[in-house]
């Protein structure tokens, strides 16, 4: 019997492999990504359907629909995020209902429920895809959604977390816990916003353009850990178009998306054992781009200024989840590590040597099984911009073709990208979307 005890441990490793994402088939995509081949992405992603694990379904929508709608096709796009959408509000209903009790292994092993900023931004890229197929009117309903789920993000776990904390303080009243980390401070979208303030404005609606012209500065105002950069110096050019102009607007999106990385706390509760704390923290990248210029080839120029910071927003509405997180990863540590404490205490009280060796391995076994099992959940898509930038340009009526350029800090260009043949039209809305994923 001894012999076979050796056993155990590769058989928790498969187990804990089998329950990790596989994140290599994201190499060939982001060689497409960072060259601007955004149609390559896309073929790329569909292509790795296979790659998903059923329960990262989320997961997949989210990659191929953000993929989709930089490489144009908005219907493909719409129905994924859609999909999404759907999939992140079933998966958090089950997730939530079902709380700590129900995760045995990791986190890993769960259906991905999304993070609450992908759930948000999905919504706005969503009303892209409709502006770009014509439909005004579903564009505006998907700002909508993105209003009423902004007013949810704040309590939107708060039952979970006081069950989960309750749960846990019974266990162990020593762990500690700070609230105010927990407390989302975002609820108002100045991007969302300013895309339904040029909505409202093509449409004729003044008032209801300026009450989200409003809005963009007090969402600025109010909220300055995510707006930690000056307000878009054109916000009141918009609204002020002479009867007769036509203005173009050019919304960028650029930047890496944020990532999580583990981070791991050990909590000692006697010789040999302790409990392992693995959480997700939200991780941003660099991106390349400084400034972003757009250049007629009349000659003139404007420049494109940045309205919202995805990452920064993804980082503040995660504090919710992650205080939850907290809450069940301890309570799951504990249940894996009191295992170990109990065999070793049988152990010590064994009248049989034997018994008590089997036992004292069996601890060990338990323990490192707690320790390797015990691993963050990282997964987050990859394709959502970490910056979003907006300018204009009023004109006489006609068609113009520009160039969007991107440089870094030191005034070197990183990308550009070329419109031919624009129309601008007086009184409608003249959008142009511009991607830069570096």
């Amino acid at each position: 019997m001894k012999k076979n005890i050796p056993v155990v441990l590769p058989l928790f490793l498969s187990l804990l492999l089998a329950s990790c994402a596989s994140v290599a088939h994201y190499s060939a995509i982001d060689n497409e990504v960072s060259t601007g081949n955004y149609p390559g992405a896309y073929a790329k992603v569909q292509a790795s359907k296979d790659k998903y694990r059923n329960i990262d379904y989320v997961l997949y929508k989210l990659d191929a629909g953000l993929l989709a709608h930089y490489a144009g096709a908005w219907s493909d796009s719409s129905k994924l995020l859609t999909d999404a959408e759907r999939g992140i509000e079933s998966a958090f209903t089950k997730s939530v209902t079902r709380e700590a009790s129900s995760y045995l292994v990791n986190d890993n092993t769960k259906e991905y429920a999304g993070d609450d900023y992908e759930d948000v931004y999905l919504n706005v890229f969503n009303a892209l895809n409709y502006y770009h197929k014509g439909s005004i009117e579903d564009a505006f309903v998907e700002i909508r959604r993105v209003d009423n789920k902004l007013k949810f993000i704040a309590t939107k776990y708060n039952r979970a977390i006081s069950n989960a904390q309750q749960a846990t303080l019974e266990k162990s009243p020593g762990i500690p816990y700070d609230p105010e980390q927990a407390t989302v401070k975002f609820t108002n979208s100045a991007l969302a916003r300013y895309l339904s303030m040029i909505m409202y404005r093509s449409q004729g609606e003044d008032d209801d353009a300026r009450i989200d012209r409003d809005k963009v500065k007090l969402a600025f105002a109010d909220q300055p850990s995510v707006y930690a950069f000056p307000l878009p110096t054109s916000l009141d050019d918009e609204l002020a178009v002479p009867r007769g102009k036509a203005r173009l607007n050019v919304m960028c999106f650029y930047g890496p998306a944020p990532i999580k990385n583990e981070n791991t706390t050990r909590i000692p509760i006697g010789p040999g054992n302790w409990i392992k704390i693995a959480l997700p923290v939200i991780t941003q990248r660099p991106t390349a781009v400084a400034r972003v210029e757009v250049t007629l080839d009349s000659g003139q120029t404007f420049t494109v200024e940045k309205i919202e910071d995805l990452g920064a927003v993804a980082a503040e509405t995660f504090k919710q989840k992650a205080s939850f997180i907290y809450f069940k990863t301890i309570m799951r540590s504990v249940a894996k590590t009191s295992s170990s404490v109990l065999l070793e205490k049988g152990a010590k009280k064994a009248n049989d040597s034997g018994a008590g060796l089997l036992l004292s391995v069996l601890s060990v076994g338990a323990q490192v099984y707690a320790e390797a099992s015990e691993q963050a959940d990282l997964r987050i898509s990859h394709y959502f911009p970490s910056k979003a930038a907006v300018g204009g340009i009023t004109l006489d009526p006609g068609t113009y073709s520009f160039t969007v350029r991107y440089y870094n800090a030191s005034n070197g260009l990183v990308h550009e990208e070329r419109f031919q043949n624009v129309t601008v039209a007086a009184g409608g809305l003249n959008l142009t979307e511009a991607i830069c994923i570096k």
